[in-house]
């Protein structure tokens, strides 16, 4: 069992950067892949990023290409999604995910935070 928790959220305006927090709770955590992905009112969750457990590998999704950036620590077994020049339609809950495999699929996670609102405002 691992426990995710985010945090980083916040309100910011269009073009603004925010980097979001995932901390683990187990030192296990270095031997999964790891994912953020989103959800914004009235749509379904989407991925965003993954990254492998030794951070060699890492994918995006199209609309964050060139924006965002993960990142992990497996020492401090963190996390991380720098965000920058964010626009209004990233609005949305973000949330970790821990899986096996770093996939873009959510049902390929096992463990998942309890999300953290990012709202970009225009």
């Amino acid at each position: 069992q691992v426990e995710l928790v985010e945090s980083g959220g916040g309100l910011v305006q269009a073009g603004g950067s925010l980097r979001l927090s995932c901390a683990a709770s187990e030192r296990t955590f270095s031997t999964y892949a790891m994912g953020w992905f989103r959800q914004a009112p009235g749509k379904e969750r989407e991925f965003v990023a993954t990254i492998s457990w030794h951070s060699r590998s890492t994918d995006y999704a199209d609309p964050v290409k060139g924006r965002f950036t993960i990142s992990r620590d497996n020492a401090k077994k963190m996390l991380w999604l720098q965000m920058d020049s964010l626009k209004p339609e990233d609005t949305a809950i973000y949330y970790c995910a821990a899986g096996l495999s770093p996939r873009v699929t959510s049902t390929d996670y096992n463990y998942w935070g309890q999300g953290t609102q990012v709202t970009v405002s225009s």
